[in-house]
């Protein structure tokens, strides 16, 4: 069975496993989601990426990280654009996730980048998700 959204998928098992308080997430692979979570982990949400060849399509596997007390990085992931609806950006209109404290992700003509790099780039394209 096919997916038919990935990008809500591998956000749906990062939320999943940081509530249930696993360390390591394992994810089907793809390059999308292998830059999605590079930005993440440039951005402090995750720790290590890791790609690892199964003979199929590869899998990502994605350490998470926790605070002192235990508690999880991440405390909200939002799908933004979907396969339904597209939601596309000017530089000019790239949304802000809670009011700057968090982090947007645009797949952009210049690679997958996070709201701050695509407006120092003054690069517009498709919003797919915030995380803070």
């Amino acid at each position: 069975m096919a997916l038919t959204d990935p990008i809500a998928d591998l956000l749906t098992r990062i939320r999943n496993a940081q509530m249930a308080r696993r360390d390591v997430v394992v994810v089907p692979g793809s390059k999308l989601k292998r830059e999605l979570l590079e930005r993440l982990r440039e951005e402090g949400y995750v720790g290590e990426v890791s790609w690892e060849d199964d003979g199929k399509q590869g899998q990502l596997i994605v350490r998470l990280k926790y605070d002192g007390q235990g508690e999880a990085v991440v405390d909200g992931l939002r799908r933004i654009s979907k396969p339904g609806r597209r939601v596309f950006v000017g530089v000019d209109e790239i949304p802000k996730a809670q009011s700057g404290y968090g982090t947007v992700i645009l797949s952009t003509s210049k690679g997958v980048l996070t709201d701050k790099k695509a407006r120092e780039l003054r690069v517009g394209g498709e919003v797919l998700c915030s995380i803070w």
